[in-house]
């Protein structure tokens, strides 16, 4: 990595005398300039007199600690990148640095070689980002999201993917079964610096521990019986981008092990294999345990979890969702509709009434799996309650017997349909998009409420 206009210059940020010029002599063999800063508060002046590519910076310093350097550089100067040098036990501080615009943290002792890697990242954003201005780039649009909420735990949900996203951290993405968690997963490398790069699924659970050691490290050829060619594992296939690990809690402790190296040293070896490979693949690991409790029960390495959980996104469940039943259904309609050239002219009121009582033990995958059923099965033009699997049925008109004064369909959808103008601004055509329906069914169902 060079600059073909100028020298790359880092400024080190830390009260070790020791640590700042052992930093800077390494920086300068890589052919790049260092500054140095022994504390906070020179660090912020110093940026607001020379440009530089990157800042590395040390937590813990005696005037002016390095949050609030960075708080205050970050409000001054968001696009330069700020990477967090910290102990173990700050580790919290630092995550909370990165979840409001930090690049990424190291943790003390460096890995020079992570380092190395972290800073080149940061560097070539910078310059990408200086390019875009001297070109006076528009902003690219932000990739729409494939995520369908408009509830409140979904909105918190959709701004820590913002937050979290464009960084390099490792993410523990967290919830029941069929909440989505490989939805957020493919969102969280939509909206990365590494969206162009490869989004690399494995599931942990599908695989004997034989062969999930194979997919993700690869094997030599002859390794084992029918390794009759070289193969590259997950990790290296995913360079350059993402490689999300679901269901990470039912690896067995030996293959965490091996896990643990790869988040530690960024390197492997393939089965049967002597030669160490790097890798600089992003990952996201998934779970439907709850690993702290996997951890004292002693079925989950607690070093490896810890690497994993630096930034955690817990999904929902779809009973914690309110209003987002009634998007998903008509979203799912939609969809098995055109996929099975069958033609949906509406839901019945009591087949929705049924849809927004049931609890989804099974979440949006158990919803998505009755809604396509639904639509196979039915024999004319509308989704009834009878098309519904009977479990769904059941229980369904059991929590209707059970709630008191229940509200009506039509005060659900009320509901629901002055909620998205609201938050819309009396905009009808974007809250006809976000409910599901065109534009000529919003103005009828505004006038059979009498609110035009």
């Amino acid at each position: 990595m060079s600059s073909e206009e100028r020298q790359v210059t880092i400024l080190v940020v830390d009260d070790e005398q020791v640590h700042r010029y052992m930093l800077c002599s390494m920086f300068k063999e890589w052919g790049w300039k260092c500054i140095e800063a022994d504390d906070g508060r020179t660090a912020v002046e110093a940026v607001e007199k020379f440009v530089y590519d990157a800042v590395l910076m040390d937590v813990r310093m005696a005037r002016m600690d390095g949050m609030e350097a960075f708080n205050r550089i970050h409000a001054a100067h968001p696009a330069l990148p700020v990477i967090i040098m910290t102990a173990y036990s700050s580790v919290d501080a630092a995550v909370e640095a990165i979840k409001h615009g930090a690049h990424d943290y190291l943790t003390k002792p460096l890995d020079f070689d992570r380092l190395r890697l972290t800073l080149e990242r940061a560097v070539d954003r910078r310059q990408v980002e200086e390019k875009k201005r001297e070109r006076k780039k528009v902003t690219p649009t932000p990739t729409p999201s494939a995520i369908i909420g408009n509830s409140p735990p979904m909105q918190e949900l959709l701004e820590m993917i913002s937050y979290v996203a464009p960084t390099e951290a490792t993410v523990l993405i967290t919830g029941e079964s069929g909440t989505g968690k490989e939805l957020v997963a493919a969102e969280l490398h939509q909206n990365s610096e590494r969206s162009d790069g490869p989004f690399v699924r494995v599931n942990c659970a599908a695989l004997a521990e034989s062969l999930l050691e194979s997919e993700l490290f690869g094997h030599e050829k002859g390794a084992f019986t029918g390794a009759d060619r070289l193969r590259e594992g997950k990790f290296v296939q995913a360079a350059g981008g993402t490689l999300f690990l679901d269901e990470i809690g039912e690896t067995s402790q030996a293959m965490q092990v091996k896990m643990l190296r790869v988040l530690q040293e960024h390197e492997l070896q393939r089965v049967g294999g002597e030669e160490t490979i790097r890798t600089d693949a992003r990952i996201i690991a998934a779970t439907n345990r709850d690993l702290e409790e996997e951890v004292r029960a002693g079925n989950f390495r607690e070093d490896l979890y810890y690497r994993l959980n630096v930034v955690t996104v817990d999904v929902p469940p779809l009973r914690e969702r309110g209003e987002d039943v009634m998007l998903l259904v008509n979203h799912f309609v939609r969809k098995f509709s055109e996929k099975n050239r069958r033609v949906v002219a509406g839901i019945t009121p009591e087949c929705m009434e049924l849809l927004t009582a049931y609890h989804w033990p099974g979440n949006v995958r158990e919803l998505e799996n009755a809604i396509e059923r639904g639509v196979i099965l039915m024999r004319g033009e509308h989704l009834t309650e009878k098309n519904l699997p009977l479990p769904i049925q059941k229980q369904g008109q059991k929590v209707q017997e059970e709630t008191a004064q229940p509200a009506s369909l039509q005060e659900v959808e009320k509901d629901l349909i002055l909620k998205t103008l609201a938050e819309t601004g009396g905009n009808k055509s974007e809250a006809a998009r976000r409910l599901g329906i065109t534009r000529k069914t919003l103005q009828n169902k505004l006038h059979k409420y009498d609110e035009l």
